[in-house]
Formats: C-alpha cells, structure tokens, sequence
C-alpha cells in the first residue's frame, strides 16, 4: 500500500512563493473549500505533477508557473511504501526531478525522463491514467465509467485488474503472424519453383531419348581433334624439358664462378690499393730532401736504397694485378655465358609453362565436351543418373509441400491463440470472472447511499438497472444526483477491486465538486457514511463551494483564500 503523507507546492499557479503545504494523512475526512479561483483544485495538479511531471488539468506545463514570479516552481511530495519513506522533488524554470529514499538522495539518472520511469514501474508501479480513474474524481474535469464509450469502459476495467499483457501478447502475437504470412507464401513459391524444376528435368528426359547421332559424332571429332593437340603439345614439353636439363649441365659451375669473380675483385681491389699506396711513398721520396718529422736531410744513399725497394714492390705489385685483371676477364666472359644459358633456359621454360596452359585448356575443354557427350548420348546411365536426379527434385517439391504443412499448422496455432487473445478471449473470461464480484460491490454502495436498484453491468459492458419493481432503466434516465450515487458506488467498487489485485492500493481519494451541484444533505451524509465503511486508513479530501453547509459533516477542514494575487491556506479554520 501507497501512504501518501504529506504535499508541498509553491509557484504553481495562482500560488506564490510561499509554501502551500497540505498533510494528507491527518483527517479520514477533510473539505477543502475557498471561492472560484481562490486555488482549491490547485491540489490536484500537485499531486500528479509532483508524481506523474503533468498536471490533473490540460495545462501545459510552462502554464503551471506562477505568471508573477515566473519562476522557481516546486512541488514536493512524501510517502511510505513497505516500510520505505519516499520523497519526490519536482520543479520548473529550472526544472528537474530529485528523488529521496529515507532521507537518502538517490544518484541523478541521465535524464529526467530515465528518473521518471524509474519512480513509476520501480516504486509506485502505476501510471498517470490508472491513478487518475482511482483516486480523483471531478465533475467538471472527469468522465465518469458510465459517460464512457464501450471500448472505453473496458479499458478501464483492463487496467484495474492488471490484464493488460495479454493486449501486449496480442500485439507481439500479430507481428508473429506477419511473419508466418511471409513465410507462407515463400514456401508457396518454393512449391512453384521445384515443380517448375521437376517439369523441367522430364522434359530433359525427354530430350536425351531423341538425340541424334551426327550431334555426338561432331563432339567425338572435336574430342579427337584436341587429343591429337594434346598429344603434340606433350610432345614438344618433353623435348623442352631435355633441352633444359642439358643447358643445366653447362652450367653447373655457375656457383663456382660467382664466388671466384666475388674472391678475384676482393685481391684485385686490395693489390690496387697496395700499388697506390707504393706509387705515393715513390713520389714522396723523389719529391722531398728533408725529413718533414724531424727535419733533417735524407743521405742520397739511403734515400736511392729505399726508392729501389719500392719500386721492385711496385713491379710485384703490378704484375699480381695483371694476372688478377686476365682472370676476371676469364671469369667475367664466363659469367656472361651462364648468364646467356640462364636466359636461354627461362625462356624454355616460359615455353613449356604457356604449353601447360594451352593443354590446361584442351583438358578442359574434353571434359566440357565429354560432359556435353553425356547429356546428348543415349545410354542407359546417363538416364538413370538424370532419372535420380529427377526423384531427387520430386523429393525436394515433396519436402516443400511438408514444409508448407507445417507452416500451416502454425498459423492454425496463431489463429487459435489470436482468438484466445481478442476481445472476446481469455481478457473476456477473467472479467467474466470478476463481473458477480463487480455488480455486488456496485449495488453494496448503492445501497449504502439509500438507493436501491438492481445495477448490473454485462460481459459487453452495458447497464441494466431495475427497480425493486422489475422495472428497467438506463443511466441517463436518472437524475444527476442519482447519477453521482452510480459514480460513486462504481469508482469505490473500482478501488476495492484494485485493491484486491493489489494494482492501485493506497490511503488517498480527491472528489471534486461532486456535492456542489447533485447531492442534497442528506445525499452527503450517506455518502459519508459510506466513506467510513471504505476502510481503515482511506483519507478523503472532498473539494466544494459549499463551505457553509459541509463544515460540520467533515472532520477537518482546509480554506483556500487570495490576497495580493496570490493563493494560500487560511490558518486556524
């Protein structure tokens, strides 16, 4: 149960900054009263904004805001649930949405949205519309069950005992079916292709019985043509491939001569490097007379003794890069013919691979033309094999067929379960359930406000009332007084079955200027006898011009008065 406690508000409509605060669980019965436009229905639009962030009136909700101060809207509501005090702080210009839970400020959710689902499917588990059908009633912003079309009224009694899934299996169940639909008619077209397959393969059966023999000869000559270029191609591979074995014998010492001509440079490089330094160390001593170290004179002696040493190294020296240079040119020249043969022999083998290529090709093309061959010859397994392929499409055609039943069967399902789930289905049963205990409750409070007729509501939703007489009426054949008896007796009906269900069960009940127009004294003292026997813990707050003439017959009273433009609660009344 839902323990509405205690409601706030300030800036909202024609309330200004002051808070307004209203204690909903202190009286079992209390009248709100104040002349027209003084804010007495202000309350109903705290309580749903405060909950629901929308106002009981059509009002948008900038509208809402005081328009003097402009600013600073802020509801606040607090109530118990298990044990668990909740409190909802909601605002406008700025707005927002903060949300307690024994005094604990629970962590901002992305959006104000995201925090809105939560309150509503994870604490108070109802949404604006069910809470509206079971906790206000008001005669000038309020359709009553009975001013309700049929689909309206059975709407109604789909939210208050909590049987609206089977309207979202409903749906789910028509997408289902849309999609065995399509899949229906997929296996209706794979029938028509597999018979078409079918059709198609005996007329081939057909065809291969009436093959002429000059056909399959012109193909046996092409066979023959391409074996003998086949043969000749074969051929010439073969010779190639000798040809390159014996270029590959050539060089064999193709190895051999890389690493000399790698070795002949490394000593040549390095006998000219030697001869050049020679050369320098000659050059120095025929060019100089003076030691450049230590600066004394070279004897001409010793100067000639080592000019004599140098130059017999340089003639070594020259001769070993003679003989060095007539080798690399031995082995350069032979490196240019393994090089020729190399090349001669890739070319051979460029040969054979495009030889390869083209008997690839014949090969192929014998085998497309054997199997051409085959569809035109007439021979006993060539129909057969075609004979077993045509059971085979049968058997494919025969699979479709099944597949289709199956489909088929599923839609029957769908279809059952469909019917299951209309208007007239499972919905319809469990209200047919509900409907003694409905009717019961309905005449219980009608007669507890001292009105007896026989009210019954059908599985379609329409009234029969009879008079203790037999006599029938309808509702619009009654007055409007007898009229607000019918509402009330339905909308507490509806909250002690709501309370059953264990959908909507909570303290709190606003009526609107129900009394203000239809309902004598002695209407209002039944009806608050009534009100007593609702239960412990129900508190009513009953709006009215009627000040004057209800003090007396309500526990507490709250008066709404405005000064300066601005609405607040009279003290002391």
């Amino acid at each position: 149960m839902i323990t509405f406690e205690k409601l706030k508000w300030r800036n909202l409509l024609s309330t200004g900054n002051a808070w307004t605060e209203v204690d909903l669980n202190r009286s079992t019965t209390t009248l709100i009263v104040g002349k027209n436009g003084e804010g007495k229905s202000t309350i109903l639009d705290a309580l749903m904004f405060s909950l629901f962030g929308r106002p009981f009136r059509k009002v948008k909700k900038d509208q809402l805001v005081n328009s003097i101060n402009g600013k600073n809207l802020e509801v606040e509501i607090e109530f118990m649930i298990r044990n668990k005090h909740y409190k909802i702080l909601r605002g406008a210009k700025p707005n927002k949405v903060e949300l307690y839970v024994d005094g604990l400020k629970l962590d901002s959710f992305a959006s104000n949205a995201d925090t809105q689902t939560y309150i509503q499917t994870q604490i108070i588990g109802f949404d604006w519309r069910t809470f509206n059908k079971l906790v206000i009633l008001g005669s000038a912003s309020y359709a009553p069950f009975m001013q309700l079309n049929l689909w309206h009224r059975r709407q109604v009694i789909e939210d208050i005992l909590d049987i609206g899934i089977f309207r979202t299996m409903n749906e789910l169940l028509t997408d289902r079916a849309k999609l065995t639909k399509e899949q229906l008619m997929k296996v209706d077209n794979d029938i028509t292709v597999a018979k078409q397959q079918v059709d198609s393969q005996k007329e081939l059966l057909e065809q291969l019985s009436s093959v002429k023999e000059e056909a399959v000869e012109k193909i046996n000559e092409k066979i023959r043509n391409n074996e003998e270029s086949i043969t000749n191609i074969t051929n010439s591979i073969e010779q190639l491939m000798k040809d390159v074995d014996y270029l590959n014998t050539q060089i064999s010492d193709g190895d051999q001569v890389n690493k000399d001509l790698e070795e002949a440079k490394k000593l040549l490089a390095g006998y000219d490097n030697k001869k050049s330094g020679i050369t320098n160390d000659i050059a120095f001593f025929e060019d100089n007379e003076v030691c450049p170290q230590c600066e004394q004179g070279i004897e001409h002696d010793h100067k000639n003794n080592i000019l004599t040493k140098l130059n017999d190294k340089l003639g070594k020296a020259s001769n070993h890069l003679s003989s060095l240079s007539q080798a690399l040119e031995k082995l350069n020249k032979r490196y240019e013919e393994i090089a020729t043969i190399n090349q001669t022999i890739m070319s051979k083998n460029s040969e054979v691979s495009a030889l390869n290529q083209s008997l690839s090709l014949l090969g192929k093309t014998n085998k497309d033309l054997v199997e051409e061959q085959s569809t035109l010859n007439i021979d006993d397994e060539n129909v057969l094999t075609q004979k077993a392929k045509l059971k085979e499409l049968a058997q494919s055609a025969v699979k479709a067929v099944e597949e289709k039943t199956q489909v088929e069967e599923q839609k029957q399902i769908e279809d059952v379960s469909k019917t299951l789930l209309a208007e007239s289905g499972i919905k319809t049963e469990i209200i047919r359930q509900y409907l003694p205990i409905i009717n019961k409750l309905i005449n219980k409070y009608l007669q507890a406000m001292d009105f007896f007729v026989h009210f019954e509501l059908d599985e379609t939703f329409n009234e029969t009332i009879r008079s203790r007489y037999r006599d029938e009426f309808t509702y619009d054949s009654f007055s409007e007084g007898e009229k607000l008896r019918i509402d009330l007796a339905i909308l507490f009906t509806w909250r002690q079955i709501a309370k059953m269900k264990n959908s909507v069960n909570t303290n709190l009940l606003l009526l609107d200027e129900i009394f203000d127009s239809s309902m004598d004294a002695s209407g209002t003292d039944l009806f608050l006898q009534v009100l007593n026997e609702i239960g412990e813990g129900t508190n009513v707050f009953v709006i009215s011009h009627k000040g004057d003439q209800l003090f007396d017959k309500f526990r507490s009273v709250i008066k709404f008065v405005k000064k300066n433009d601005f609405s607040s609660i009279e003290q002391g009344v």
